[in-house]
């Protein structure tokens, strides 16, 4: 028996490609620039590129991706640990994914249906939505929750990224995105996820206040990458 999220999506799919089949068979995609070119150094963090698997990318699709590891200081009394990038400090995962178009039924993947695949289960009491005010002044609207695979622990925040908008509810991003497909002929869009590992003897509070330090320091970075 299928939930009542499934059909919901079904339906969202349905209108989405049927207005955009009466619409036109182009989109606008304004220019940008390859996520390859977001900063190696953002504040204090210094990064190293993770390549993808071409698995991974022939589930995402069509788009420009950025898989990225930043090292950066320790928040609280944690004390710093080596990485998979070799380099010391306390880790921060940046992925984004940007699809020019959304119109050949591509859609933007949601973190909660893929990263359970991936053997992370989500901790419900720590799910919600938060406001987060980056360097750049701009207030992002993100999701935020705890995941974990045995004893190990992540802290992950992630958003919908369009056309100046930001939306932590794929629901509504997908909403948002028909109505722009009928008044700008516009379908592209982002998801932004952060992820950083709750580290031994530390608390979530302390990895939560990494992964937003971070966060507010990269945003100001995201409209060379996301048209607004």
């Amino acid at each position: 028996m299928k939930s009542p999220r499934f059909w919901i999506v079904v339906l969202l799919l349905f209108v989405t490609a049927f207005l955009l089949h009466t619409r036109g068979d182009t989109d606008k995609v304004p220019p940008s620039e390859p996520l390859s070119l977001m900063p190696q150094t953002i504040g204090p963090w210094t990064s190293r590129d993770i390549p993808m698997e071409d698995e991974v990318l022939a589930i995402l699709g069509k788009g420009d991706f950025l898989n990225r590891v930043y090292m950066g200081p320790r928040t609280g009394t944690q004390p710093v640990s080596t990485s998979i990038t070799g380099q010391e400090g306390v880790p921060v995962s940046l992925f984004i994914g940007y699809f020019p178009t959304q119109r050949t039924g591509q859609s933007i993947h949601s973190p909660q249906h893929c990263l359970p695949g991936a053997g992370w289960v989500f901790e419900s009491a720590y799910t919600h939505y938060t406001d987060l005010t980056g360097d750049d002044g701009q207030v992002y609207h993100v999701g935020e929750y705890v995941i974990s695979d045995g004893n190990i622990k992540q802290f992950v925040l992630y958003w919908y990224q369009a056309h100046g908008r930001s939306i932590p509810n794929e629901y509504t991003a997908k909403i948002f995105m028909i109505a722009d497909a009928i008044r700008m002929n516009r379908t592209d869009g982002a998801i932004v996820r952060v992820i950083t590992p709750v580290l031994p003897l530390e608390s979530i509070e302390d990895a939560r206040a990494r992964a937003i330090r971070f966060t507010k320091e990269m945003v100001p970075s995201l409209p060379r990458f996301i048209p607004g």
